[in-house]
């Protein structure tokens, strides 16, 4: 049996605002609205169905596995829109990345409070790097 993960719903204070704000930051495209959700497909055929919601929604964890190159234009495009960001999903290591597995990972909010995270590595990929732990500062990030 082959199983794939194929779409979610992202609960959103306004659709519009948080689909367009991640597809930005991941440079991925916003979708034609399909009902009440405003669709972003990742390269890897995965939708987030962004939904406006008129509820206190729970912060949710949405991470995003990239290429070294994508990973630059990501954290270009944070920095220029002033995007506050960190290295750590706790916010312990403000204006940072960090370089856990040998790669580069980022977190940041998106609009509606939901914990956005970019990474090069996947987790446990490396756990020998003498890397694991470290962070790096971002030059210009808030």
């Amino acid at each position: 049996m082959s199983v794939e993960f194929n779409h979610t719903i992202v609960l959103s204070r306004d659709r519009e605002k948080s689909a367009r704000f991640l597809a930005g930051i991941l440079g991925l495209e916003v979708g034609a609205p399909a009902g009440m959700f405003l669709p972003v497909t990742t390269a890897n055929g995965v939708t987030l169905d962004f939904a406006t919601v008129d509820v206190e929604t729970p912060v949710q964890h949405y991470a995003f596995l990239v290429s070294e190159d994508d990973f630059d234009g990501i954290l270009a495009r944070l920095v220029e829109g002033g995007t506050p960001l960190q290295a750590d999903p706790h916010g312990r290591h403000p204006r940072r990345i960090n370089r856990n597995d040998g790669g580069r990972g980022v977190y940041f909010t998106d609009p509606s409070g939901h914990g956005m995270e970019a990474f090069t590595r996947p987790y446990g990929s490396d756990p020998a790097s003498p890397l694991n732990g470290v962070t790096e500062d971002v030059p210009g990030a808030r």
